[in-house]
C-alpha cells in the first residue's frame, strides 16, 4: 500500500442551518473584520447571514460578485479591490468558483506576486489570513480541498493552484443553502461531485482510506441526485447529495481526479461550458476507454450506483456505464459535444490542450496519447 498525505479541514460542521455559525466561529478565534466573497446568486443569502454575523460582532466587507468560471484577469480585479480593505479573515460563500477565489485571496491578499506564479503543486509558501468556506452548491467539494482553479486566458485552459495552505480553517456544509439551486445547476454540480468520487476510486493513486469516501459518495449521489433535480425542496435528497459532494471533496487532496476532468478543461476554457456539464458529457466515454484497465474497480462503482451483480465483472461494469448515461439523461444534461457548441473541426485543438493537463492524466487508469483523447472526443461528439 502506497502512502497518501491527507490535509483535513480542522473544523467541519455539517447539517441544516449550520452556516449561521460561521460568523461566531470566526469571532471566537479573534477575527473582527472579514472579507465576504460570493457570487451574484448568493447575495441574498450572504446579506441575511451578514446581518446575523454583525450582531455577533463580525464586520464584513462584501467583495463584488465573483463571475462563473473566473479568469485570471477577473481574479486579479477582485484581488486589487480586496487590497483596499484591512481584514483579518476571508469568508467564502458560494459554489466552487467563489470558494476557489476566496481561498486564493486568503493566501495571496498580503502578497505582491501574481497568482500565475503559484500554478502547480505545492508552490504556495503559506496563507496570510483565516479562511472559512460555506458551499451553496453540492458539487465541487472546494470547501475541504487543497485546490483552486482559474481560467488562464493566455492558453485558454484552466490552471490549478494546489496546496495544503488552501485547505480552509473551517467549513460549514449546510444543505439548506442548496434548496434554491435550479435544476440544471443541481444536475451539473451533482455530476461534478459524482465524477470526483468515481475518478478518485478508479485512479492509479487510489488508496483504501480514500476508497471509502469515494464509494460512499457514489452511493449517496447515485441514489439521490435525480430526486434533488426533480424537487429542490426534497430535504433528504438535498442532504445526501451534499454529503456525497463532501465525500468527493475529501478525495481531491490525497488522490485527485483523472482524464474526465483533464478532457473537460478545454470545454470550460475555450467554450465556457460549465464544468459539471462537461464532466457529465465526457464521463461515460472516458470510462468506456478505461474499462479494460480497471474492470474490477468499475464493477464496484456500478454496484455503488445500485446496479445488481451481473454474470461477471465486465457485464456489471458495462451496466454501470449505462446507469450513468441514464442518470445524465434523466437529469436533463446534454448528450454530446455538438450540443455544447463544439464543432468537429475544434476537436484536434481540444485534444492538444487536454494533453497538457498531465497532473490529472497521470492519475488515469489507462494512459492516453493525443490520438486517444481525440478518439474520446469523437465518440462524445
Amino acid at each position: 500500500m502506497h502512502t497518501v498525505t491527507i490535509h483535513q479541514v480542522p473544523v467541519l460542521q455539517v447539517g441544516e442551518g449550520c452556516a449561521e455559525a460561521a460568523g461566531a466561529w470566526l469571532v471566537g478565534r479573534g477575527c473582527r473584520r472579514a472579507l465576504a466573497v460570493s457570487g451574484r446568486s448568493g447575495r441574498p443569502v450572504l446579506e441575511r447571514l451578514c446581518d446575523r454575523w454583525h450582531r455577533e460582532g463580525l464586520e464584513t466587507v462584501v467583495l463584488p460578485p465573483v463571475p462563473a468560471e473566473p479568469t485570471v484577469r477577473q481574479y486579479e480585479e477582485l484581488w486589487r479591490e480586496a487590497r483596499r480593505h484591512e481584514v483579518d479573515a476571508v469568508l467564502g460563500l458560494g459554489g466552487g468558483s467563489v470558494l476557489d477565489v476566496a481561498k486564493l485571496l486568503a493566501a495571496l491578499l498580503k502578497r505582491d506576486e501574481p497568482v500565475t506564479e503559484f500554478f502547480g503543486i505545492d508552490r504556495l509558501p503559506g496563507r496570510g489570513l483565516m479562511l472559512v468556506c460555506v458551499p451553496t452548491t453540492a458539487g465541487t467539494g472546494s470547501e475541504v480541498s487543497p485546490n483552486a482553479i482559474l481560467l488562464d486566458e493566455t492558453v485558454w485552459l484552466k490552471q490549478g493552484v494546489i496546496s495544503r495552505y488552501l485547505v480552509p480553517d473551517a467549513a460549514f456544509v449546510d444543505p439548506e443553502l442548496t434548496y434554491s439551486v435550479p435544476p440544471p445547476v443541481t444536475a451539473a454540480t451533482g455530476f461534478d461531485a459524482l465524477t470526483h468520487c468515481i475518478e478518485a476510486y478508479a485512479n492509479r493513486r487510489a488508496h483504501p482510506w480514500v476508497d471509502m469516501w469515494a464509494l460512499q459518495g457514489i452511493r449517496w449521489i447515485g441514489a439521490h441526485l435525480l430526486r434533488a433535480v426533480q424537487d429542490g425542496r426534497d430535504r433528504e435528497a438535498r442532504r445526501f447529495v451534499a454529503l456525497g459532494s463532501l465525500c468527493g471533496g475529501l478525495c481531491l487532496g490525497p488522490v485527485n481526479t483523472a482524464a474526465v476532468h483533464a478532457l473537460a478543461y478545454p470545454l470550460g476554457g475555450r467554450f465556457r461550458v460549465p464544468h459539471g456539464v462537461a464532466n457529465a458529457v465526457l464521463l461515460p466515454h472516458v470510462l468506456r476507454y478505461n474499462l479494460e484497465a480497471a474492470l474490477d474497480r468499475y464493477a464496484e462503482v456500478a454496484r455503488a450506483l445500485g446496479v445488481p451483480a451481473g454474470r461477471d465483472e465486465r457485464s456489471t461494469a458495462a451496466e454501470g456505464l449505462a446507469r450513468l448515461e441514464d442518470l445524465s439523461r434523466a437529469c436533463g444534461l446534454p448528450r454530446g459535444l455538438s450540443a455544447l457548441g463544439v464543432r468537429r473541426e475544434d476537436l484536434p485543438g481540444m485534444a492538444r490542450a487536454a494533453l497538457q493537463v498531465q497532473r490529472l492524466l497521470r492519475n488515469n487508469p489507462r494512459s492516453l496519447e493525443e490520438g486517444d483523447i481525440l478518439a474520446i472526443y469523437e465518440a462524445a461528439f
